[in-house]
């Protein structure tokens, strides 16, 4: 750039329109090209995953026929058969669904957990803070993943089958949702208690105070919009972790039982013929870590996007 051309940039900057949050938040998103990425894939794997359902049925995905397992992907079964005869393409198909439902309600109920007791212990302080937080701590210091192999192996089979939308869901859905939410939540707990205790001594919020608005009206309509950022991006991450704590307890054998298929359940058997039927173990696990790597790229793409200290546009 030659001498002459910096004060005509410097007129075009002045003189360019201001853009808004959104419009300075997608842009600096656009830039983080593996965030773009990620999106992409986790897009392309929802529609995989629910629009597959217009074309292949669950009766069909559920289908057993001996006289074909173990079946190498042909023309017939892409993604093979596995040891009773299913077709692994339309069980994950299926399975993709219930894997995506599982990481987005339990990390629903992480958030609503940990929103409500971070708002609380950050804004009120005091003996309130001191007991929540060390309550919060205590929660940390179990190993989650411990907790939630003992109490789906206790729960999980007293629980009966769920009718819902026409479709019959294993009760160990419900009992691995709410573990992995009441588990989950106290890293953003703490994270929202920093934010409250930081933006409730603002000038706006002092003010707000003084005008008589009431307590519930400054946590929900001032304090939390201002703390939206962190809160979407672990809720983002901890669709991701949910997925992948149920695959794990799903590979043990005690995640969710059949006939509900699901990503990680699908792998229970396959380490079994890891040489002998790749397929068994490819194709499901191709998925899951293509959604958890795609999950976290949006999850670092939103991080940077939603900082309020970063000046890329």
């Amino acid at each position: 750039m030659s001498v002459s051309d910096q004060p005509v940039n410097m007129i075009a900057e002045i003189e360019a329109p201001s853009l808004s949050l959104s419009d300075l938040t997608w842009r600096r998103f656009k830039r983080h090209k593996m965030a773009i990425a990620g999106l992409v894939v986790l897009f392309l794997l929802i529609i995989y995953s629910f629009g597959g359902a217009f074309f292949v049925t669950e009766k069909y995905a559920n289908f057993t026929d001996t006289k074909e397992r173990l079946q190498a992907p042909n023309a017939k079964h892409p993604f093979g058969t596995d040891t009773i005869g299913r077709d692994l393409l339309a069980r994950t198909i299926y399975g993709g669904q219930i894997s995506i439902i599982i990481g987005i309600t339990a990390a629903f109920v992480e958030v609503m957990i940990g929103i409500v007791i971070g708002a609380v212990a950050g804004y009120f302080g005091g003996k309130i803070d001191a007991v929540l937080m060390r309550f919060t701590e205590a929660m940390l210091n179990l190993p989650q993943l411990l907790l939630l192999i003992v109490m789906a192996k206790f729960f999980s089979s007293d629980i009966k089958n769920i009718e819902l939308f026409g479709r019959e869901f294993s009760g160990s859905v419900v009992v691995i949702i709410f573990i992995i939410g009441l588990t989950s939540w106290p890293y953003l707990a703490r994270i929202v208690r920093a934010e409250f205790l930081s933006i409730k001594e603002r000038e706006f919020i002092l003010a707000a105070r003084a005008t008589g608005t009431p307590t519930w009206e400054i946590i929900f309509k001032h304090i939390l919009p201002n703390s939206i950022a962190p809160i979407v991006v672990s809720a983002t991450l901890g669709v991701a972790g949910a997925i992948s704590l149920e695959a794990y307890v799903s590979f043990l054998g005690l995640g969710v039982r059949a006939p509900t298929a699901t990503w990680g359940n699908m792998l229970e058997n396959a380490y079994r013929y890891i040489e002998s039927a790749y397929w068994m173990w490819f194709f499901p696990g191709m998925f899951i870590v293509l959604i958890v790597l795609s999950i976290n790229f949006l999850g670092d793409g939103l991080r940077d996007a939603l900082d309020p200290r970063s000046r890329t546009v």
